[in-house]
């Protein structure tokens, strides 16, 4: 039988922590879509500039927004998945107790981080919307795509909040 890979991980370096109650799958969807989208666009813009020696000015544009909430949705996966890149070297030293610990103060402080993210990117979405800033390629409000910069860190913080409580309920 295949394993599962949205089971909680079970190595040495991190403690049995129950699965989301959010579905993961909300992400995933987002992952496969993003990802189809910027392979449709990269792949227009070369066959247009190909047959043309002309390139689609607004792809840049979008394909670098696509990639930062591509970066974003993979952040909030790997926290809620209990994947996410730490330093064990220290930690696997320390008794059970202590690493359960230092995994819910991480977790803790990882969604300090993201939830003063919201707010901060959300008071420059403000500001863009209020001054009406415009993008450079295609001139569209700026304010769309920074939007996403306040959105999706609270998602993360609010995945990083369920790693804290389910590694709280583990111990």
């Amino acid at each position: 039988m295949k394993p599962d890979p949205l089971a909680p991980t079970t190595d040495e370096s991190s403690p049995e922590i129950a699965q989301p109650k959010v579905p993961l799958a909300i992400e995933d969807v987002l992952t496969a879509a993003v990802m189809g989208a910027l392979a449709l666009i990269t792949f227009v813009n070369v066959v247009v500039r190909y047959f043309t020696d002309q390139s689609f000015a607004w792809t840049e544009e979008i394909s670098v927004f696509l990639m930062i909430v591509l970066a974003l949705v993979g952040g909030s996966v790997a926290f809620a998945r209990n994947h996410h890149i730490r330093i064990e070297f220290f930690v696997n030293k320390c008794k059970p107790a202590t690493q359960r610990w230092l995994a819910e103060f991480a977790a803790w402080l990882g969604a300090v981080m993201f939830f003063a993210l919201a707010i901060l990117s959300a008071r420059l979405v403000w500001d863009q919307y209020e001054y009406e800033e415009i993008t450079p390629a295609i001139g569209v409000p700026q304010w769309w795509y920074s939007i996403w910069l306040p959105l999706l860190s609270l998602a993360i913080a609010c995945r990083l909040l369920g790693l804290w409580m389910r590694t709280r309920k583990s111990s």
